[in-house]
């Protein structure tokens, strides 16, 4: 496999020689490099790679730490490859960039080209969904299939549709900002009310993983970069013509994605399916990683790229 050389300290949002060590799977991780971003990517699962490839892609704001506690019971099955967006946690961004749905899908298919993969299931939170759902229509990406947790696929309704991509530009430009929301991030108070806004309860764990990220100037920037840039109006008129089975799973208390969204989605792709998830928020994947784990098993043997066990087997 073709890989950029490793280093103990990439340009990123993150300081990996500072923290890396700290983050979940790091014995995992590896940096490559690939469309003028050093990506940080986690690999698990079988050395000899005879396993299907399945991609996972984080939302904004989060990074590969979202899918720890679901990878090792997915390595079981799968070659699991996680990575970070570009100019989140510890991948950079390219030195001219403007992170629109389609720089960064195309950035992704570059970086899959790179590890040479054949990406079998795709797995998505949030914008990752959006994106693995653009990378599939863009043939960057030919899996058998794709899982969406609570996908953003819509932009915002009504003025915030407008009001929020208008502000994020404004912050995006005064290099200051990502520093002053970066002192907030030093909060647990708040952070713990942003988590809990999504309609999520995390664990202590996992909101010190998410007040890290708050606390990175770097990160910030690259979240509100892609929030300043994203465009979702195309990818909405191009969904109904994915003919790639899509699963569609959303917590029925998420507040930053009303499943309203997953729904419509479902309603106009021959190809969907939802799946309402009671008690569970935006990171529901994060709340109920065994029951995310199962159900990804399930579809991908549903699709066949997984065998599916035998009444002996599962006997046993």
């Amino acid at each position: 496999m073709k890989s950029g050389p490793t280093t103990s300290s990439p340009s990123a949002a993150l300081s990996w020689r500072a923290i890396g060590r700290s983050w979940p799977h790091h014995t995992h991780s590896r940096f490559v490099n690939a469309g003028g971003v050093r990506w940080h990517v986690q690999e698990m699962g079988s050395e000899d790679h005879e396993m299907p490839v399945l991609f996972l892609l984080h939302g904004a704001g989060a990074s590969t730490h979202s899918w720890r506690d679901l990878m090792p019971g997915l390595a079981k099955h799968f070659r699991v490859i996680a990575v970070d967006l570009p100019g989140h946690a510890f991948s950079d961004s390219p030195a001219v960039y403007r992170p629109t749905l389609q720089r960064v899908s195309a950035l992704l298919g570059e970086l899959i080209q790179i590890l040479g993969i054949d990406v079998r299931l795709a797995v998505g939170h949030s914008a990752g969904a959006a994106t693995l759902a653009r990378m599939a229509l863009d043939h960057r990406i030919t899996p058998a299939g794709v899982v969406s947790f609570n996908g953003a696929f819509q932009p915002f309704d009504g003025a915030a549709g407008t009001i929020f991509p208008a502000l994020a530009k404004l912050l995006f430009v005064n290099p200051l900002t990502p520093r002053l929301f970066a002192l907030s991030g030093r909060s647990r108070s708040r952070v713990v009310r942003l988590i809990e806004g999504t309609g999520s309860r995390l664990t202590d764990e996992g909101l010190n993983y998410y007040r890290v990220l708050m606390q990175s100037p770097g990160h910030i920037a690259g979240v509100l970069g892609m929030m300043a840039h994203w465009e979702l109006s195309q990818l909405m008129r191009e969904l109904p013509s994915l003919n790639v089975p899509l699963l569609l799973i959303a917590g029925d208390k998420d507040r930053a994605v009303p499943p309203k969204v997953s729904k419509d989605v479902a309603d106009h792709c021959e190809h969907a399916k939802l799946e309402l998830w009671p008690g569970l928020g935006h990171l529901a994947h994060e709340e109920a990683p065994e029951r995310a784990v199962e159900r990804i098993v399930s579809f991908a043997q549903t699709l066949g790229v997984l065998q599916t066990p035998a009444k002996a087997d599962i006997q046993n």
